[in-house]
């Protein structure tokens, strides 16, 4: 399919991008997109939480009384789960929550999420992006030019830009990456997509692999 080219003023330009079939109009593949969706919220987790066992309690370590002879149950250690301020039994351990994906699944899961986007005409190529400095009222206008300031939007470009992604860090719903950290979930979690053209060629030379 081709889209047309617009400039940052948001008028349309002599420029067309076809966009490949085998990155933006294939048969979409859900588990794909769901098995690489998990991974990716998978990795954001820290896995720091932490519950101390009895044997990291402090606390006395005499027998609490007798053995026998008084009506009750046996307690040996103040530091016993079955005790106020004793340790946890079974408490959750700093762990990691990375999953593995094979790359294969990977590229087919943000093909499709692509698939979904181009389908929903939710695509939009721009020539480039410039910016002197970082100022957070001439990327907004950029999004305004293009009619997509008041959706939730993905803007991709060929390689990292200091004042683009400074200009864009405090609008919510607005988020920079470059074409190289595109990923599924990036891809799903916005209405439109804005491809600087630059970034196009890298995308599917990375997913064509």
């Amino acid at each position: 399919m081709e889209v047309v080219v617009y400039n940052s003023e948001g008028a349309k330009t002599s420029q067309k991008v076809k966009l490949s079939d085998d990155i933006f109009g294939i048969e979409p593949n859900d588990h794909a997109i769901y098995l690489d969706v998990k991974r990716y919220l998978a990795a954001q987790r820290q896995g720091t939480h932490k519950s101390k066992q009895r044997n990291e309690v402090s606390g006395s370590t005499r027998k609490l009384k007798r053995q026998k002879g008084t009506g009750g149950a046996r307690a040996g250690s103040i530091k016993s789960p079955t005790i106020v301020g004793g340790g946890t039994v079974f408490g959750p351990q700093p762990r990691s929550y990375d999953m593995d994906v094979n790359k294969k699944v990977k590229r087919l899961a943000r093909k499709s999420a692509l698939t979904y986007k181009a389908k929903e005409d939710g695509i939009v190529v721009i020539d480039s992006i410039k910016m002197d400095s970082p100022k957070t009222q001439n990327f907004l206008k950029v999004l305004e030019n293009l009619k997509v300031n008041d959706k939730k939007t993905l803007f991709v470009l060929s390689g990292h830009d200091q004042n683009v992604y400074l200009s864009s860090r405090n609008l919510a719903g607005h988020k920079v990456t470059t074409a190289e950290n595109l990923n599924t979930y990036d891809i799903l979690n916005c209405k439109n997509i804005i491809f600087v053209k630059d970034a196009v060629q890298i995308i599917e030379t990375q997913l064509n692999k």
